[in-house]
């Protein structure tokens, strides 16, 4: 089992003077489901190298026993400061892809055009993709083969309006992810906020939140294994 994690490179918070970047959960949760079935792992992000962490993700308040070993696992840390350039990756040499989110996706991935490709690549060769929290919103420009919405009529979730405006970013972010899902014609769901919730249709895995992160990867894994079984 190959798999690809695909991070932002943006550190930026609109205007804030603060900085983003991806959210430690959401990478270290689906890390270790992935590892821990024996998967080999390859993480990818824009710019290549080390990519920036969401500082406020990495606070006590939001570390999980995840967070933690991922901080003390030396092997994980340095894959981290050498993810490959996203524009030197092929769909071809991995079974999937999974997004982890934070806030720096909402920049530059959902405009990233080697982005964009990848996905597309992702679903026309059968494969599932897998994107949680503010990663769905990665799918904004993702269309099928006939140029429609990928979304479009798809059951999908992602951070909802509420849970922005809890974290007072609802006017800092370039889009909001339910509103742009719903827009591009996706029939949303979502639980309470910072609750665990897993939408899956077809190839396409989406969670609503950091707490989402390991069940969105186990439904990921578990995909990839009736594809096997199917296969064999």
């Amino acid at each position: 089992m190959k798999v690809l994690m695909v991070l932002t490179s943006h550190d930026t918070l609109g205007d804030t003077g603060k900085k983003t970047g991806f959210w430690l959960e959401e990478l270290a949760a689906p890390y270790y489901v992935f590892k821990d079935a024996g998967a080999e792992i390859t993480l990818a992000s824009p710019k290549g190298g080390q990519p920036p962490l969401d500082p406020k993700s990495d606070e006590p308040m939001f570390q999980t026993e995840l967070t933690r070993r991922f901080s003390s696992d030396e092997v994980a840390k340095a894959q981290l400061a050498e993810t490959v350039r996203l524009d030197s990756v092929d769909q071809k040499d991995f079974d999937t892809v999974f997004y982890p989110g934070g806030h720096g996706p909402l920049w530059d991935l959902a405009e990233d055009p080697n982005s964009i490709k990848l996905i597309e690549a992702f679903i026309a060769a059968g494969k599932p993709v897998a994107l949680v929290c503010h990663a769905p919103g990665v799918l904004r420009h993702v269309s099928n083969s006939d140029g429609t919405p990928f979304v479009q009529g798809r059951y999908v979730t992602g951070f909802t309006n509420s849970e922005e405006e809890a974290v007072g970013l609802t006017k800092v972010v370039p889009f909001l992810v339910e509103d742009e899902l719903i827009g591009l014609g996706a029939v949303f769901s979502k639980v309470k906020d910072w609750g665990v919730h897993t939408v899956v249709d077809g190839q396409l895995i989406t969670g609503q939140n950091p707490a989402s992160s390991s069940e969105a990867a186990e439904a990921l894994v578990a995909a990839l294994s009736q594809i096997k079984t199917k296969t064999a």
